[in-house]
């Protein structure tokens, strides 16, 4: 234990450096790479920044060990374990720490999160968590009067506001990096935008807002299979011009089409959210599923996923009551979503139908986990967890086997439903957004949907439709908003919130 006792300010400055030092090489190497070094306004700019980074954290330090020195402490030793995590998955799959990522964290199972772990990521807590907290835990910090606490605030308020305002050409910059430099601040990107996500949840969490009543207007017989996609790019589906063949069987068959689409999220909560909303809002408007069922659709919701919005019919079935369905090997991937799938349509009394597939297949950073041997194709793959670490090619390899995995559930499918007779059928294939896979040094998804690249962004839309069901309009580029009013227009559902110019479907 450290016997000498250390000035209360002295102190916060010091924790406020070790901070700036071991958890900002991502928020100064972003600076850097985005000022312009040969200029005096460039080098003004990175002192600025890093020297209000500095004063800021020191200060609202000094006031949290000011109030209780071990309330203090016991918050900076977990801000400091969690800066740890925070800065190895910063560098290891160059993500963002917005309220999109918190998003993804908090939506994140046991699963998942468990496929994150690694010897990397127990250095960096050790190294950048654990033994500096221990530094902060054994500190000894001498008292202040309330009066000279008083006057140091007052006084680094002054010299803060002094500074910004002598500083205020750095202030363009900042606002127009504003995202990803607040995404790479610690602590405050990870304590901020979790305070911003549950606010947002807070008004999510408010009553539903109902469509107006629809009609059925025939008594036709119609399915529709909503298969939505999980971390699927459209860049790797030879049916975009891939070059290696992920898609033999979807390519070899019948009224399978494909459009170019684009996400407008790039995390699961929103993607999914786009794909069964009737326009783009913000809003908590009731989505498709709940919202054919009230008005008189059999609807079953088969899933191996998370981040789902909350649904409101009875036939809502997890990866884990699939499971109890299902016998074989395949039952512990995605080809449990449809095993018994037909024997259920089969069983419904209801004229239509919509079946919404919520999938898991291409989500890292485990691809190699998530298809049976069979679909090892494409080798080497990527088995670390690291993914920088593995070549561009194994890594490739291991997600196209995700898709070539993904090509056969969605052809085993149409065939399913091609057994369907008296009935009008199609499926639907959407992602609910893209994946990275190194380009750019960026890794998975979750960047910022304004920031993001288009690996992140350009996803599959693929159709299929059985003989004699509709006509397809010559679509070149779809949104995911084009699936409520496609789904409307292909069961026969006469809405007030019908959009015909949103339907894939010829009139």
């Amino acid at each position: 234990m450290l016997k000498n006792k250390i000035r209360l300010a002295y102190c916060s400055l010091i924790i406020s450096f070790i901070n700036l030092v071991l958890y900002h090489f991502p928020f100064f190497k972003f600076a850097s790479n985005n000022l312009d070094y040969n200029s005096l306004d460039g080098i003004l700019t990175f002192i600025s920044v890093a020297f209000l980074l500095l004063i800021l954290n020191a200060l609202i330090f000094y006031i949290g060990l000011f109030v209780s020195r071990f309330i203090g402490k016991l918050l900076l030793i977990l801000f400091f374990n969690i800066n740890a995590i925070a800065l190895y998955f910063i560098n290891t799959y160059g993500i963002i720490i917005d309220k999109t990522m918190i998003g993804n964290i908090i939506n994140t199972n046991i699963e998942e999160s468990t496929s994150f772990m690694s010897f990397g990521l127990l250095i960096y807590l050790i190294l950048l968590g654990v033994i500096p907290s221990t530094l902060i835990f054994n500190i000894q910090v001498s008292k202040v009067k309330f009066k000279k606490f008083f006057s140091h605030i007052v006084l680094a308020f002054f010299f803060v506001l002094t500074f910004i305002y002598i500083n205020s050409s750095s202030w363009l910059w900042i606002d127009k990096h504003s995202k990803a430099l607040g995404g790479l601040v610690m602590p405050w990107s990870y304590i901020v935008n979790t305070s911003r996500l549950y606010i947002h949840k807070s008004e999510e969490n408010k009553q539903q807002i109902l469509l107006p009543n629809a009609t059925i207007l025939n008594g036709e017989k119609s399915i529709v299979v909503l298969v939505i996609g999980e971390s699927a790019r459209s860049e790797n589906f030879s049916l975009y011009g891939y070059e290696k063949n992920t898609n033999p069987l979807l390519s070899n068959m019948d009224n399978v089409n494909s459009y170019k689409a684009k996400s407008c999220s790039t995390y699961t909560t929103a993607g999914v959210k786009c794909i069964l909303d009737h326009k783009e809002t913000s809003d908590l408007y009731e989505i498709l599923p709940n919202y054919l069922s009230r008005n008189g659709v059999d609807v079953i919701w088969r899933t191996t996923n998370w981040g789902e919005p909350k649904v409101t019919f009875e036939h809502y079935l997890k990866r884990s009551d699939l499971e109890q369905l299902c016998q074989g090997d395949s039952c512990a991937y995605d080809e449990v979503l449809i095993s018994g799938l037909k024997t259920q349509l089969l069983l419904s009394k209801k004229e239509k139908m919509l079946i919404v597939l919520h999938t898991s297949t291409s989500h890292g950073p485990t691809y190699y986990k998530k298809y049976p041997e069979r679909f090892n194709e494409f080798t080497p793959v990527c088995k670390n967890v690291e993914l920088g670490k593995c070549t561009q090619e194994e890594l490739i390899n291991a997600y196209d086997n995700t898709i070539l995995y993904t090509d056969y559930i969605l052809a085993s499918l149409i065939e399913q439903l091609k057994e369907l007779d008296g009935f009008s059928s199609t499926m639907f294939y959407v992602s609910d957004h893209g994946e990275s896979l190194g380009e750019n040094n960026l890794y998975m998804h979750g960047i910022p949907a304004s920031i993001a690249p288009k690996e992140q962004l350009e996803i599959p839309f693929i159709v299929w439709l059985s003989d004699n069901a509709k006509e397809l309009r010559e679509n070149k580029r779809l949104s995911q908003h084009h699936v409520f009013h496609s789904v409307l227009d292909f069961l026969a559902v006469d809405s007030p919130v019908y959009d015909e110019n949103m339907s894939i479907f010829k009139q």
